[in-house]
């Protein structure tokens, strides 16, 4: 492996989550919105599984290329909340860096424009000022927020 591109997730309302991404944490579209029918055989059915007939979905990028792919599910719709525990198997959050390193800053603007903050925020080292706080979008997905990247807080303890 050289790289992580992109985490795809599953949300309500594509068009809003669309917008929430761009203006709580400034990832921009790269490809789409793209309005797929599926059909017997094709890609799509192959990934997700054939009872997906109709999706929706659209490829966004952080200021660092790392991207996210938004996924709403029309044929079978999707509903429901995200309710996971973080002990169950799958994808647990997504972690951004805010880009000024105020973890505070983000987290308001996160519950701000529709989304939550569910923990305090947290030292991962005073001495160096590091911090992190978990956020939830509007769609169920934790967010959580480092003041810096992982390699500046890991890679040197």
């Amino acid at each position: 492996m050289t790289a992580i591109t992109h985490i795809g997730m599953t949300v309500s309302n594509l068009d809003a989550a669309i917008n929430w991404y761009k203006e709580a944490l400034g990832f921009r579209i790269i490809a789409g919105p793209f309005d797929m029918k599926t059909e017997e055989g094709d890609m799509t059915r192959d990934l997700q599984g054939q009872q997906v007939k109709h999706i929706r979905n659209v490829h966004m990028s952080a200021a660092n290329q790392v991207g996210i792919e938004l996924f709403e599910f029309i044929i079978p719709e999707t509903e429901g909340e995200t309710v996971r525990k973080p002990w169950e198997p799958g994808i647990f959050h997504l972690c951004v860096v805010a880009e000024d390193g105020d973890v505070h800053r983000l987290a308001k603007k996160i519950e701000r424009t529709g989304g939550k903050i569910i923990s305090q925020a947290w030292p991962l080292d005073e001495e160096k000022a590091y911090h992190l706080v978990y956020c939830q979008d509007p769609f169920g997905n934790i967010i959580e927020v480092y003041s810096h990247s992982t390699e500046q807080i890991y890679a040197n303890r």
